[in-house]
């Protein structure tokens, strides 16, 4: 009997389950995938548990900068009415801290790609932020941007916001708190990621507020909430090929082209989910130096 069958998540996303036990939440990282705001129907084996470690590996390094709502990953840790459950939540779960969550979605992007070259191609702009003329697919800006979103429910898109809109949601000092970590904590990690080969393209972050300080939330740098670009294969003028979950939007885009979008959502095939799947550990390894062992082989 798995978990979700037995103990109702309090929330389930679009990759997690979340936990409501009081003063905490135990958020739980699954296996879904999720490619244009739709679930799909498979499972990435390792997904969570890789999204899991990679955020523990990045509250580790942004330690210095800014807190974060970390309890505890330690299995020991875990409730009694979790404990039954320990193998199956074993390495892709966190206790954390309950936040005051902002309503925005923080990106910080280094990178022209995805909707910010579209919006480029269009108006010269991203986010309403004008750059230089001559850019292409996948140039590097010359500073990185900081262009909010609005958070969507489960199924809808996300909106793009300018700065102005979002000190209308937060007030002004905090919204200029969070484009300002948001730049630095990204600086950070394309540092970080660069001596290891890896472009970060651009990035999501998520704050909150506990016990009145900004802190740190949810997935921090996974390839679900970041664009992981292998440096050795960089040519700007083209995509580029990634460590992350584009791999799955093309193979669905081009499916989709084929068969049209009124077909639904369709199976992976076996080696589309077997080549996400490494795609995925290959960013851990790639990013921590560790190896990666399944949380049951340990």
């Amino acid at each position: 009997m798995s978990l979700t069958n037995t103990i109702k998540p309090s929330f389930s996303g679009k990759v997690r389950d979340l936990y409501d036990l009081g003063d905490t939440l135990l958020f739980v990282a699954t296996d879904r995938i999720s490619a244009f705001d739709y679930i799909l129907p498979d499972t990435i084996p390792h997904k969570g548990q890789v999204l899991t470690q990679l955020s523990l590996f990045w509250f580790e390094q942004m330690a210095n900068l800014v807190p974060n709502h970390l309890v505890s990953a330690d299995s020991a840790m875990l409730p009694s009415a979790f404990k039954p459950y320990e193998q199956e939540l074993a390495g892709r779960f966190m206790l954390v801290r309950k936040a005051q969550m902002f309503d925005v979605e923080c990106i910080a992007r280094g990178y022209l790609t995805g909707s910010g070259l579209v919006e480029y191609r269009q108006q010269g702009t991203v986010c309403g932020i004008c750059l230089p003329a001559g850019l292409e697919d996948s140039s590097r800006l010359k500073q990185a941007i900081y262009t909010p979103s609005t958070k969507a429910a489960v199924g809808s898109h996300d909106q793009n916001i300018n700065f102005e809109q979002s000190e209308a949601l937060l007030g002004a000092r905090h919204a200029a708190a969070l484009r300002d970590l948001s730049l630095t904590l990204y600086e950070k990690a394309r540092s970080l990621a660069a001596s290891k080969g890896i472009i970060i393209a651009d990035t999501k972050f998520e704050f909150g507020l506990i016990d009145g300080q900004i802190t740190l939330a949810d997935e921090v740098l996974t390839p679900d909430s970041s664009r992981f670009w292998p440096a050795e294969s960089y040519r700007p003028g083209q995509s580029q090929p990634s460590f992350d979950k584009q791999f799955v939007r093309d193979w669905l885009r081009a499916y989709w082209q084929e068969h049209g979008q009124d077909s639904g959502l369709p199976h992976l095939p076996a080696d589309i989910i077997q080549k996400t799947s490494q795609k995925y550990i290959a960013a851990y390894e790639q990013l921590t130096g560790r190896r990666f062992v399944p949380a049951t082989q340990q």
